[in-house]
């Protein structure tokens, strides 16, 4: 019997399990995966390279996150990152220069005059991303070049996001790198996490029910084991979530259920270095392309390896995501080593979510149940961990 079982080895569920376990609670968090991390996904190979399939950035503004990095002995561990440089991509050729002169190089002058007595006022309140942003560069400026700038962040498309929960403002702890990684990688968060006293971890443990029991919960796995808690947390996406939990909170599962997602396919992969000849980018974003953007490894540079991660839009087959990723970076198959592929579901907010998110939060108010994950207040790393650190708090209260 655990105090709390988590269902989810992300980077949710790996925080909520660092602030019970702090707490004094006996934690068993299931993994359906081979190894745990969600979006903290990355890729190591035997030479000692690694690289980002997930998530890759962290700022100094994480207050949450670091709060577990400390916890969890990392703090020596943060590894700086090179400024970022940003190219476009236009039908696979490398537009010339980079970053902000990059982007107002492609954006038609007359369009961007225009828009000029809009750019004074205006909340992002009630806005979606397509109708706040497109008021200061003009529609068609956002439809060519903008739109699919901001929907590389997400790795979908954003055009229909709240705007206010694209980017958020947050106090900067200035006693620490303003961006960075760790030393090998994201996903050490997680596995450092999860392995702190009192958490047990065990992956390849896909969940397929959820019952009440006199004493909380029990969760069934596909094998058939049954495990038992007096508290229990999904993280999980919200379809997932809904799936678990139609027999024990109803209510819950329809408000999640009402919940959009977006399906992502990554390919990513290590070259070694002289094979490649495009420059060195943090991101390259296509104007339009199979893929959403490319995200590599060169902001931690590596005399003999470069990484890259290749986000693309759902339905293409594995053979068409390989010719295209050897047709942009000029590579053929053979250069492709570390292969890894993934297939995820990211939340895909819309106008309403915080709303429903309300409704939900309201119905698991006094239920030994929580839910954390990025499909909450936000879709950082820190959103995450800020919703795990404060559903722990609500269930540490019901005794």
């Amino acid at each position: 019997m655990q105090d709390l079982i988590i269902v989810g080895g992300g980077i949710g569920g790996a925080s909520l399990a660092f602030h019970a376990a702090r707490a004094g609670a006996r934690v068993l968090v299931l993994e359906k995966d081979s190894e745990p991390g969600g979006c903290l996904c990355t890729a190591r190979t035997d030479a000692g390279f690694w690289y980002e399939l997930g998530a890759h950035t962290c700022y100094n503004s994480y207050g949450a996150f670091l709060e577990l990095l400390e916890g969890c002995e990392l703090m020596g561990e943060l590894q700086p990152r090179a400024k970022p440089v940003l190219r476009f991509l236009d039908d696979g050729r490398v537009l010339p220069g980079k970053n902000l002169g990059l982007l107002a190089s492609q954006f038609s002058k007359l369009e961007l005059f225009a828009s000029i007595p809009r750019w004074f006022g205006g909340s992002q309140e009630g806005q979606t991303v397509r109708s706040y942003y497109s008021r200061f560069v003009g529609a068609k400026n956002y439809e060519r070049v903008l739109g699919p700038m901001l929907s590389a962040v997400p790795s979908q498309t954003a055009d229909d996001f709240p705007a206010d929960m694209l980017f958020k403002k947050r106090e900067r702890r200035k006693d620490v790198l303003r961006s960075f990684t760790l030393k090998r990688g994201l996903q050490t968060a997680v596995e450092r996490a999860l392995a702190r006293p009192g958490v047990t971890l065990r992956t390849n443990a896909a969940a397929k029910g959820v019952e009440r029991s006199s004493r909380g919960f029990v969760v069934v796995l596909e094998s058939g084991e049954r495990l038992e808690a007096a508290k229990l947390a999904l993280a999980l996406p919200p379809q997932a979530a809904a799936k678990l939990l139609g027999g024990v909170a109803p209510e819950v599962a329809a408000l999640a259920a009402q919940l959009k997602e977006a399906e992502l396919d990554t390919l990513g992969f290590a070259v070694r270095a002289e094979r490649v000849h495009v420059p060195t980018a943090t991101f390259l974003i296509p104007l339009k392309d199979q893929f959403h953007s490319i995200v590599t490894r060169d902001v931690v540079p590596d005399p003999t390896w470069r990484g890259f991660a290749m986000h693309f839009r759902p339905g293409l087959a594995r053979e068409a995501r390989v010719r295209r990723a050897c047709e942009v970076l000029g590579l053929s198959p053979s250069d492709l080593e570390a292969v890894r592929e993934r297939r995820v579901r990211l939340p895909s907010p819309v106008l309403g979510h915080a709303d429903t998110v309300r409704a939900l939060d309201a119905r698991l108010a006094k239920l030994p149940l929580a839910l954390t994950g990025n499909w909450f207040g936000g879709l950082a790393i820190e959103d995450c961990v800020l919703r795990s650190r404060a559903e722990w708090q609500r269930l540490a209260t019901l005794g």
